[in-house]
């Protein structure tokens, strides 16, 4: 007789990935030393414009927030000390972790478990011109379904960590919008635990600042987990985001799919993606498959698209990767002018079709009708106001 053991779930949740794509989580700051821009995981970002973040300089100062908190949903200071225990992982990155270190305190976002929430929930951080670092933490109980979404705006220099930890059997969809002003900068770590058999959604919107740099971590506590991850840029002139991906199958069969979207315009606008999917060898019967594309909508853009897997077990379902870069496609124009359509306004309706797929995942109405109206107002830069009564508008009620 044979016996097969099973897969050692644990131990691969305690494995420290020995890659050059993967800095080793840690809460001390003097782990994560100022990087020099030769490092992989920082090449692409312009590091003078880090340097207020990099540095650690904080003021004491929080973002002001207003809530929207459904019934049983709570929003409590914690201490620092509670906030690392129930993180997701320590900080990858010196601005995450000064974010942990600076803080003056964590802040629990808690849905309790067994809720239907039928509302979202709703937090905007307002930036006053301040240094601010914080650490957030949301959990999610078991067997509870939930919309969170975190906004942010105004102007700051924000160090930022974030957990969202979901227990098994639950169902969350997190938006994450950074609408700030031209002057901000904002960096930090997002990171997600997925509970056994939990159903996790995110979508990150990146809209405003001068600077927004993200690393999105995502890993599972038990098999069954599966994981979306959806996302927006849109970047103007002079304007640097950056998105930073990395999805752990340390599970057998979860599974993952990350999509995501952005448009450039405007000398000097600068996106940078990187999706990075391990396949350790306890997952197998996993599925996974990311993908990025950028549309570039004027000259003097530039768009990095990295998309990586590190794959160690062949037992998987399935494993893919794309990333396209590329301006308007001809045929969709030509389609729409055929119809009637005015170039301009073909012009704006092929962009809203490029994010509207991403934009309806979010599932709440008025969050929805923002972001289309902020994609169109960014439209107006190259392709000028839209009339009152187009044939637009008859394009669009026809669909």
């Amino acid at each position: 007789m044979t016996v097969t053991a099973a897969p050692n779930v644990a131990e691969a949740l305690e494995t420290t990935v020995a890659s050059h794509l993967h800095p080793t989580p840690s809460w001390d700051v003097a782990d994560h030393p100022v990087p020099s821009g030769r490092e992989e995981v920082w090449r692409f970002t312009p590091l003078r414009r880090l340097r207020g973040l990099l540095q650690g300089e904080a003021s004491g100062a929080t973002l002001d927030w207003t809530t929207e908190l459904p019934d049983g949903v709570t929003l409590a200071p914690i201490s620092l000390e509670r906030a690392r225990e129930l993180s997701v992982e320590a900080p990858i990155d010196r601005i995450s972790a000064l974010a942990a270190a600076n803080a003056s305190y964590g802040v629990q976002l808690d849905i309790p478990a067994g809720a239907d929430l039928s509302a979202p929930v709703v937090i905007t951080g307002a930036g006053t011109g301040k240094p601010v670092a914080e650490h957030l933490v949301i959990t999610v109980g078991a067997h509870s379904r939930a919309t969170i979404v975190v906004r942010y705006v105004g102007s700051a220099e924000f160090a930022d960590k974030t957990d969202l930890v979901v227990a098994e059997g639950a169902s969350v969809t997190f938006v994450s919008i950074q609408d700030w002003a031209d002057d901000a900068v904002h960096g930090g770590q997002h990171a997600v635990l997925v509970g056994r058999d939990a159903q996790v959604r995110t979508v990150t919107v990146s809209l405003g600042g001068d600077l927004v740099r993200l690393a999105e971590t995502a890993r599972f506590a038990g098999p069954g987990g599966e994981l979306e991850q959806f996302g927006l840029y849109f970047v103007d002139a002079g304007q640097h985001i950056e998105h930073r991906l990395f999805v752990d199958h340390n599970a057998p069969h979860t599974r993952s799919h990350v999509d995501y979207r952005g448009a450039l315009q405007g000398q000097g606008a600068h996106s940078v993606w990187v999706g990075d999917v391990l396949i350790r060898k306890v997952a197998e019967g996993i599925s996974t498959y990311e993908t990025n594309k950028n549309l570039v909508l004027t000259d003097g853009c530039r768009a990095d698209s990295v998309p990586n897997l590190e794959i160690e077990t062949g037992e998987i379902e399935g494993a893919g990767h794309s990333s396209t870069t590329g301006r308007f496609d001809d045929e969709q124009l030509f389609y729409l002018r055929s119809r009637g359509i005015p170039e301009d306004e073909a012009r704006r309706l092929v962009v809203h079709g490029f994010f509207a797929d991403i934009i309806r995942r979010i599932g709440v109405p008025e969050v929805e009708s923002r972001l289309l109206a902020t994609v169109e107002k960014e439209l107006e830069v190259i392709v000028g106001t839209p009339a009152t009564v187009t044939a637009l508008d008859e394009y669009r009620a026809q669909q």
